[in-house]
C-alpha cells in the first residue's frame, strides 16, 4: 500500500474507532440519564401506555385511577377520587405538566418499572398478559382525612394527624386545595387549568401540611418546658418560677406582654395553663440558646431531610440569634418557624412518653397481584424527653385541655391534652394571627396526636384564637381516629 492510500486507510479507522467509542458511551453510559430525562417525550408516552397502579388508603380503597383518552400519544391519564381532599397525599400525574409526591417518588411501581416487579413483567410476556403497575399502599385513614379537610372548609390551613405509638401519618389535609384530574391530560382545558392554578394568590398547590412554615405560637411551650425540665431549669411543674411582672427581655427595655392575669411568679403548669409568655420567655432565658436548640432538634427542628417520603420544609429554631431572640422563640415567635407536620411530632413525642418516632406515610408497596414487595417498619426517631417529665409535660397539657384555653378539644372517655397558639406575624405584627392546636388523645384501644394551623379563617382580628378556630378541628379529627381503632 502506497503513503497516501495508508494514511486515509488509517484516519478511516480513526473514524471508525471514534465512532464505536461514542456508540458505547451513549449506549452504556448515558443510556439511563437519556432514557430518563424529561425533554424524553417517549418517556411519558410510556408512562401512560398501560394503566397506572393505584394509591391506596387504609382500609383498601384506592384514591386514584386511570381513564382511556382519545386523540393522544397517551393512552390513559391519571383520575383522581375526592381529588382536593387528597392531593396533599397523592399530589398529580399530568401527560403535560409532570408529576409531584407519591406520585412522582412512586413513579416506578406505579407504572410497573420498577426492578422488583421483572418477574411479573417476564410471565406476562409469555402469558400475553398486560403490564400492569404495582400499587402504593397508605397510612392515610379516610375518616380522619375527611374530618380534617371539612374542619378546614373555606379557610386557609392545613391538619396533621399521627400515630404516635408508630408515627404513621393518619390525616394529612391542606386548604385550600385543587383537583389533580382537572390537569392531568394535555388538552387546551388542562393547560387553562394548570395556568389558573400555577399563578393563583392562594396557593393551591402548596402543600401547607408539609412544606409551608409558620410561627408556632404558643405551641412551642409545650418545647420549652420540655426544655426546662429537661435541663433541670425547673423540677416541680407546680412550684413558682420566679418570674417578676412585668418581665423584661433580657439586655433590653422591652416588657413580655402577657394576654392573661396571674402570670406574675406562676408556675410551669399555671403558664401553659394561660398561656403566660412572661414565664416561658423567662424559662428559655435560663436554659439557654444552645441547649433550647438542643431541645428542639430532638424533636426533628433544623432537620432538613424529614422525609415522608414527601419531603417536609426544615423547621427552624435559630442557633445563632441574641439573649432576648432566643427569649422571644422560646415563646414561638421572633424566628421559630415550623410545619404544621413538626408540631403534630412534638404532641406526640410527648404523648408517646418520650419517644419520637419518624413519621411516614407509606405502609407498603405490591405488586399488581397484591404481593408485598415492600413494608415500612415503624422506626424510632429520637427522645425528647424521659417518661417521667413527658408524664409532666402530658399532665400540663391535660389541665390545658381540662382548665385552660383548649376546652373545646374535650372528647368523653378519652385522656385529652392540648396547647393553643395565635402567632403574631408581619411588619409589627400587623397581620392577621395564625391559629394553632397541637394535641393528642389517648383511650385504652388507641392514641392520635393532631396539629391545626388556621393561616386565614376571615374571622375578624379579635375572634381569631386557637382555642376557638383549630381545636374544634382537632377535636373532630381525634374522634374520627379513635373511633376507627375501636
Amino acid at each position: 500500500m502506497n503513503k497516501p492510500l495508508r494514511r486515509i486507510a488509517i484516519f478511516c479507522g480513526l473514524l471508525v474507532l471514534a465512532l464505536l467509542v461514542r456508540t458505547n458511551w451513549l449506549q452504556y453510559v448515558q443510556a439511563e440519564e437519556l432514557s430518563t430525562r424529561k425533554e424524553n417525550r417517549r418517556v411519558a408516552i410510556a408512562q401512560y401506555a398501560q394503566e397506572r397502579g393505584n394509591i391506596i388508603v387504609n382500609g383498601g380503597k384506592p384514591i386514584t385511577g386511570s381513564a382511556v383518552t382519545d386523540g393522544s400519544d397517551y393512552k390513559y391519564k391519571r383520575t383522581y377520587i375526592d381529588g382536593p381532599m387528597w392531593a396533599p397525599v397523592t399530589g398529580f400525574a399530568s401527560q403535560a405538566f409532570g408529576s409531584t409526591q407519591l406520585e412522582k417518588l412512586e413513579d416506578k411501581i406505579l407504572t410497573g418499572n420498577d426492578d422488583r416487579l421483572f418477574f411479573d413483567r417476564t410471565i406476562g410476556m409469555f402469558t400475553g398478559d398486560k403490564k400492569q403497575g404495582g400499587n402504593v399502599v397508605t397510612t392515610l385513614m379516610p375518616a380522619a382525612q375527611k374530618a380534617a379537610f371539612k374542619g378546614l372548609a373555606s379557610n386557609k390551613g392545613a391538619v396533621v394527624a399521627l400515630d404516635p405509638r408508630t408515627g404513621a401519618i393518619l390525616a394529612l389535609a391542606s386548604a385550600p386545595s385543587y383537583d389533580p384530574s382537572s390537569f392531568a391530560g394535555n388538552s387546551k382545558s388542562d393547560e387553562k387549568a394548570w395556568v389558573t392554578l400555577k399563578d393563583s394568590k392562594n396557593k393551591e398547590m402548596v402543600n401547607r401540611a408539609l412544606r409551608e412554615t409558620y410561627p408556632p405560637g404558643s405551641t412551642f411551650k409545650v418545647v420549652t418546658a420540655t426544655a426546662a425540665l429537661e435541663h433541670g431549669v425547673v423540677t416541680d411543674i407546680n412550684a413558682p418560677t420566679d418570674t417578676p411582672e412585668p418581665y423584661i427581655l433580657p439586655g433590653t427595655l422591652t416588657p413580655m406582654v402577657n394576654q392573661h392575669g396571674g402570670c406574675k411568679n406562676a408556675s410551669l403548669n399555671k403558664a401553659l395553663e394561660v398561656s403566660c409568655n412572661s414565664v416561658f420567655a423567662n424559662m428559655g432565658d435560663k436554659v439557654t440558646r444552645d441547649k433550647m436548640v438542643e431541645t428542639a432538634e430532638k424533636f426533628g427542628f433544623n432537620d432538613a431531610e424529614i422525609d415522608t417520603p414527601v419531603r417536609a420544609f426544615a423547621s427552624v429554631y435559630d442557633k445563632t440569634m441574641s439573649r432576648d431572640g432566643n427569649a422571644q422563640s422560646a415563646i414561638g415567635q421572633f424566628n421559630t418557624a415550623a410545619t404544621p407536620l413538626q408540631m403534630a411530632m412534638v404532641a406526640a413525642a410527648v404523648a408517646n412518653d418520650g419517644k419520637l418516632m419518624k413519621p411516614y406515610m407509606v405502609d407498603q408497596l405490591t405488586a399488581p397481584n397484591l404481593d408485598v414487595l415492600e413494608r415500612t417498619d415503624p422506626e424510632e426517631m429520637s427522645r425528647p424527653l424521659s417518661p417521667e417529665n413527658a408524664q409532666k409535660v402530658q399532665d400540663m397539657m391535660v389541665n390545658v385541655v381540662e382548665n385552660g384555653t383548649g376546652t373545646k378539644a374535650q372528647i368523653d372517655g378519652a385522656t385529652v391534652g392540648g396547647k393553643t397558639g395565635t402567632a403574631q406575624h408581619g411588619e409589627k405584627n400587623k397581620k392577621r394571627p395564625y391559629a394553632w392546636f397541637i394535641s393528642y388523645a389517648k383511650t385504652d384501644k388507641g392514641a392520635v396526636a393532631v396539629a391545626v394551623v388556621i393561616e386565614d379563617s376571615g374571622a375578624t382580628r379579635e375572634d381569631i384564637s386557637g382555642g376557638g378556630l383549630a381545636a374544634p378541628i382537632a377535636k373532630d379529627v381525634m374522634e374520627a381516629v379513635l373511633k376507627a381503632q375501636g
